[in-house]
């Protein structure tokens, strides 16, 4: 058979059994918009852990960070977990305290959480306005992204936008976050077991094929610089980086909401443990990949320029049909996973006041998820490169929701008017930064560029900082 016959094979084997999981999802769900939203905080630790992991790790795994390692060496992977430390480190604290306030509050997205923590409804039409500036050009970046993989499988352009597109929508409205988290923690497995199964044949038929042995293929990493810190991961750089995903758990919408959706506090605990576990083994098969496959071009067997996300599509085509199509199908599995979290996160924060009506509810409810959806899709078929590049700044624009939501959920009674101001402000003025040096510089160079020696993420972060922290004092000065 052909690459694209057994590549349409797999990947209808995935749609029917992501779609029938999706279906028989409906089972759980009440029909009611918080339920739609947050499957009304009744979820178990299986589901919590899964549809946490799936969104969070999203196609940048199998291709990006692969692609990061092989360019830049073993520095990836400590860029990598930090990041995941200090994910489970806020889940740990903070998380877990935004946990338990939205058991009392019933919130059903970030930005309602952080208008009635600090009584501002102004605050909150800000918050969901940035998350669509965001978060839109990184939903438009997965659908786009998936066009390489598709190109593997023998479909065109137009057909991967409009196939990815439809998949993240249907297995958001059969049932809302009910659907979407059996589907994630399905897609979930499939990212892991097909990762698992990438490394398995890197090290055990490619490198033996290339006539190498594996210490062979070490010695020559090592030798190279590879297994240490490279001339890219200057402490910058590294700040750059880091700085943007370690505050990734409590600013990106689709992963904040999906704190209040474990049932009961042994099933969050649970969660984190799963989660922990998981983005540890996935991290070492992806990071070990790449290193792998930078030793294979320091022998010669593949170039030694192959730009970043390249990698993995290059190293397909040396895959057997049938296992190169199931490392693209979990690659499109991780892209529709965060694609559809992001459209849900996304409308939830839109239409967060609405509450009554149920079945009104859920129409308006559907209808933003189609209009984002499809708004996404059009961006996405256009090739506008310049929205692929805005993406990676994603992270360092939401920066600014980081002070505001450790300050907003840590607060005893709520805040004044002094405070509720200074919040507004901090996040413009964070969000505004980014976003201006994005048009000086360009998005990429923007991400990277020092601005008095410092990365802009952490530029951004202490600029909003000092506005939100210069409130407080003077609340606390105004109210004595």
């Amino acid at each position: 058979m052909s690459v694209r016959i057994e590549f349409l094979l797999v990947f209808s084997i995935y749609i029917a059994i992501g779609s029938a999981l999706a279906t028989m999802s409906r089972r759980f769900f009440r029909g009611d918009i918080r339920d739609y939203y947050t499957g009304g905080g009744r979820l178990s630790a299986l589901l919590a852990f899964g549809t946490y992991a799936a969104t969070t790790y999203s196609a940048f795994m199998m291709v990006g960070l692969v692609g990061l390692t092989y360019a830049t060496g073993v520095g990836a992977l400590g860029f990598e977990l930090a990041y995941l430390a200090f994910t489970i480190f806020f889940l740990s604290t903070i998380g877990y305290r935004i946990w338990a306030l939205s058991r009392r509050h019933n919130w059903i997205s970030p930005s309602q959480m952080l208008g009635e923590i600090y009584g501002s409804r102004l605050l909150e039409s800000v918050v969901s306005s940035i998350y669509l500036f965001a978060m839109l050009p990184y939903l438009a970046a997965q659908i786009q992204g998936l066009k390489s993989i598709f190109t593997y499988g023998g479909l065109g352009e137009l057909e991967s936008v409009v196939i990815s597109s439809i998949i993240a929508y249907v297995w958001i409205i059969i049932a809302g976050l009910w659907s979407v988290s059996i589907t994630d923690t399905y897609q979930g497995f499939i990212m892991l077991f097909s990762g698992l199964a990438y490394l398995m044949w890197v090290l055990l038929a490619l490198v033996p094929s290339t006539g190498n042995s594996l210490n062979n293929i070490i010695s020559v990493i090592s030798e190279s610089g590879y297994l240490g810190l490279t001339k890219f991961w200057s402490l910058q750089v590294f700040l750059a980086y880091t700085i943007p995903w370690i505050f990734f758990a409590i600013t990106n919408p689709q992963v904040v909401v999906r704190l209040y959706i474990p049932r009961d506090e042994s099933s969050y605990k649970k969660s984190i443990t799963y989660f922990f576990i998981y983005g540890l083994i996935y991290t070492l098969i992806v990071v070990v990949v790449g290193l792998v496959a930078r030793g294979l071009a320091e022998v010669g067997f593949i170039p030694r320029n192959i730009p970043r996300d390249s990698v993995t599509p290059v190293l397909l085509s040396y895959m057997n049909p049938l296992l190169g199509s199931i490392i693209a199908v979990s690659i499109v599995a991780a892209a529709v996973s965060t694609a559809n979290s992001i459209v849900l996160a996304v409308s939830g924060s839109l239409l967060a006041i609405i509450k009554g009506g149920k079945s009104e509810g859920l129409v308006l409810a559907r209808v933003m998820d189609a209009i984002i959806v499809s708004l996404a899709a059009i961006i996405a078929s256009a090739n506008i490169g310049y929205i692929v590049d805005l993406s990676v700044l994603t992270s360092v624009i939401l920066l600014p929701l980081a002070p505001v939501t450790i300050m907003g959920v840590y607060l005893n009674k709520k805040p004044g008017p002094i405070i509720r101001y200074s919040t507004i402000l901090s996040i413009i003025t964070g969000v505004g930064i980014s976003t201006y040096y994005a048009l000086v510089y360009g998005p990429r160079r923007a991400f990277l560029e020092q601005i008095m020696g410092l990365p802009l993420s952490l530029i951004t972060l202490i600029s909003s900082s000092i506005i939100l922290l210069g409130g407080y004092v003077f609340e606390k000065l105004y109210s004595r």
